[in-house]
């Protein structure tokens, strides 16, 4: 069974954000406020019934509105990563966008994106339906954009996404979610999150410049220090490749027509599990790079813990980064008339026998 409660999390701008939490028999959790269609905790139980807060985040409202520089835990949009300059052209009409990527370049919608309003949000079900308005100019995006983002969990402990949205006006729409998983626990930082074994179901990847502004080559991956594709210990991985992570991968088995297999991380000493599949043709993988380092203040986060560099993982399910520029990519362009969908899952469970190493035997509790 799952059960689904709401109540009130706070006020912004004279408008109640509220706080949807599902739970399972398992004990696995998850509440997510309208602020952003933030997730903010999600507990799951290890091998021995213990439960963890998964994910990096906030313990009250004023810190998702005045401090989540990072996006901990909301959708991001109208369109994910970065555009270059800040610019793009549709039918020969130039756009320009709030350049706050270091004054260059546009990230995550902006500089008041989806992540920044508080969604309108209703129950059916054992579903939570965040939906609103984007308006025609917001962040500079030409056409009222009107999106639907539907959150359910499932009793299997899974984590379901399923977005929609229809303009008025020839648009630009990518859009994801951008939480931070540490599977040993929120609290435990880059050191638990070194031992994290992960892999990605992608053969390709985009190239970039040094300021992760793709270069429109996709290059394949397999037998290089970047191949994922057989799951490996990520501080090794790190250690060998001497990258921090930010780069989008190309799924491999990528249909648009259903979901796909595209990563799986295990954390051996709990035996917890996280695999995601989507519909989307690539996926950013980020490692938390520009969380605090060593020599700067960690970020005050949940329970009086601090976050710094690799405190946590995303994994963000989408088209490909800057894809208006290079007519190569899957097109993020939406017409009035079309509805853009997105279909994206996390799936979380407990490895019971096994080693651990991605390939052992799994028990879904």
């Amino acid at each position: 069974m799952v059960y689904l409660t709401e109540q009130e999390f706070g006020v912004w701008n004279d408008e109640v954000v509220k706080k949807y939490t599902w739970r399972t028999d398992s004990g696995f959790s998850l509440s997510a406020i309208s602020f952003g269609a933030v997730v903010q905790n999600i507990f799951v139980p290890d091998r021995d019934g213990n439960l963890s807060d998964v994910v990096l985040g906030f313990d009250d409202l004023d810190s998702y509105v005045n401090r989540n520089t990072d996006n901990f835990g909301c959708v991001v949009g109208r369109v994910a990563n970065r555009i270059a300059d800040g610019t793009f052209q549709l039918d020969g009409r130039t756009y320009s966008l709030a350049r706050n990527w270091r004054g260059i370049h546009h990230l995550h919608g902006g500089t008041t994106g989806f992540d920044k309003v508080n969604w309108n949000s209703v129950v059916s079900g054992n579903k939570v339906i965040f939906s609103r308005v984007s308006k025609d100019g917001e962040e500079g995006y030409p056409g009222d954009l009107l999106i639907n983002i539907t959150y359910e969990v499932t009793d299997e402990d899974t984590w379901c996404i399923e977005y929609r949205g229809v303009t008025t006006e020839k648009t630009l729409v990518n859009l994801t979610n951008h939480s931070y998983f540490n599977l040993a626990g929120h609290e435990t930082g880059a050191q638990e999150l070194y031992n994290h074994i992960i892999n990605i179901n992608a053969d390709k990847m985009l190239e970039t410049r040094k300021d992760w502004i793709p270069t429109g080559k996709l290059i394949p991956i397999a037998g290089t220090p970047l191949d994922l594709f057989t799951p490996k210990r990520l501080g090794d991985f790190i250690e060998l490749s001497k990258i921090l992570f930010h780069h989008n991968f190309c799924v491999a088995t990528h249909s648009n027509k259903e979901i796909n297999f595209i990563s799986r991380v295990v954390h051996p000493a709990s035996g917890r599990f996280m695999e995601v599949y989507s519909d989307q043709p690539s996926i950013t993988f980020y490692t938390g790079n520009f969380l605090p380092s060593d020599d700067l203040p960690a970020i005050p986060g949940k329970y009086g813990v601090s976050y710094s560099r690799h405190s946590g993982l995303c994994l963000e399910a989408q088209k490909c980064i800057d894809a208006i520029h290079h007519p190569n990519f899957p097109s993020i362009v939406l017409k009035p008339g079309e509805v853009y969908t997105q279909k994206t899952e996390y799936r979380f469970g407990v490895i019971r026998n096994g080693n651990g190493n991605g390939n052992g035997a799994k028990n879904v509790v």
